[in-house]
């Protein structure tokens, strides 16, 4: 095995300002991971985030100090190679999540399948991905749901008329509408609202509550009429079981919990405790989206518009339309750079 390591930093400009409770962004920084092997390209990604004091210099960092083990002949497999690096991450899995994807890529690449044909998963058993709307004046987010006509939105909250906001939109639309208020609520709003927001015709409300609030969550939990997702209450393995009880399902972004490797082990938890599945994604490409279709028949709900809401993407690879994910031919991920 002779691996060749690259890391590629790109810009992710967007179609519009996406604000949410904690903040606002024009464009979005992603690291793509690149893995050589005899001519096969494995492409993983993952993008910056402030909020998780995550850059481009401590990716490229955290990759570096992995390089000898990534490009060595000590693993095999994506699993492998994931506990292999697992304490040089162990600050980073958003790069962690870059590798893995990558790795996984590279592997069913060699293989000669497709990533969903490799875990045994039927892609005709993908749920509709929702849209989301982010944080604007209520006009402009009118406008921004007008703008993509889709069956399913997801409405970013943390204002002060987030009910307004839902009435109006609702006046507009008789798509499902999913709300995620970025852990603004008190746990006395979350149950408050819930109610009118259930006449609305919203499926679920996501991380209504700051993500340590247990006590709060605890009170929304049984009294909330509508289910609760967790998100940032759910990053890595370890919180599943910590949100059960606490949560009607959970909600992993790949990039938070280090991976499609951990993911896939936080799913399968997930569904052994009786809690709904979802994955989200953080505006990535089409490379990080299309990783996410290939897990997504697991899920009760997905979260994979990334693409869908960037003005120009960097990468070509799964195309998505409501009800229906198409595959590029050819076996991996199938997503490549443009």
């Amino acid at each position: 095995m002779a691996i060749n390591l690259q890391v590629l930093v790109k810009e992710l400009p967007l179609k519009h300002t996406f604000t949410i409770a904690h903040q606002s962004r024009d464009s979005q920084e992603t690291v793509i991971v690149r893995l050589e092997e005899d001519g096969i390209i494995g492409l993983g990604e993952a993008t910056t985030n402030p909020f998780y004091g995550i850059t481009v210099d401590n990716m490229k960092s955290s990759l570096a100090s992995a390089r000898s083990i990534i490009e060595s002949s000590l693993w095999e497999t994506p699993e492998q190679l994931w506990s292999l690096t697992k304490s040089i991450f162990f600050a980073n899995p958003f790069a962690q999540c870059a590798l893995d994807m990558a790795a996984w890529d590279l592997y069913t690449k060699k293989k000669g399948i497709k990533l969903y044909e490799y875990l045994n998963l039927d892609p005709n058993q993908i749920p509709t991905t929702n849209f989301t709307i982010g944080i604007d004046t209520i006009d402009k987010m009118v406008a921004k749901m007008k703008e993509v006509e889709w069956p399913i939105y997801k409405i970013k909250l943390g204002t002060d008329h987030d009910l307004d906001i839902i009435r109006e939109l609702r006046r507009h639309s008789d798509a499902v509408f999913r709300i995620d208020a970025n852990c603004a609520w008190t746990a006395a709003q979350a149950i408050e609202y819930s109610d009118e927001l259930q006449q609305l015709n919203v499926e679920f409300m996501e991380q209504p509550l700051a993500k340590n609030d247990l006590e709060g969550m605890k009170e929304v939990y049984q009294y909330s009429k509508l289910p609760v997702i967790a998100d940032e209450s759910c990053i890595i393995e370890s919180d599943v079981k910590k949100c059960h009880g606490l949560f009607h399902g959970i909600n992993v972004k790949l990039v938070k919990a280090g991976g499609i490797t951990p993911g896939l082990r936080m799913l399968h938890e997930a569904k052994r405790l009786g809690m709904k599945t979802m994955v989200g994604c953080m505006t990535e490409s089409s490379i990080g989206i299309s990783a996410i279709a290939h897990i997504a028949p697991l899920l009760d709900y997905v979260d994979m518009d990334g693409a869908m809401l960037l003005s120009q993407d960097i990468a070509s690879g799964v195309n998505i339309i409501p009800g229906k994910v198409t595959f590029p031919d050819g076996p991996g991920i199938g997503a490549s750079l443009k």
